[in-house]
């Protein structure tokens, strides 16, 4: 049974934005990394401070 153009770009247009999903979660993840990393790095100088 053939596919449709229409079939077919609508199953295009749907990986495409699935796609588009995945690289803002991936990016929101890395911010996320970065900013759990940076008050890991705030934490360690307050305590390091508090203890001279």
């Amino acid at each position: 049974m053939p596919v449709s153009k229409t079939a077919r770009l609508a199953l295009v247009l749907v990986a495409l934005a699935s796609l588009s999903a995945c690289a803002n979660t991936i990016r929101g993840m890395g911010r996320d990394t970065a900013n759990a990393v940076d008050a890991t790095q705030g934490a360690g100088r307050d305590v390091n401070q508090a203890a001279q």
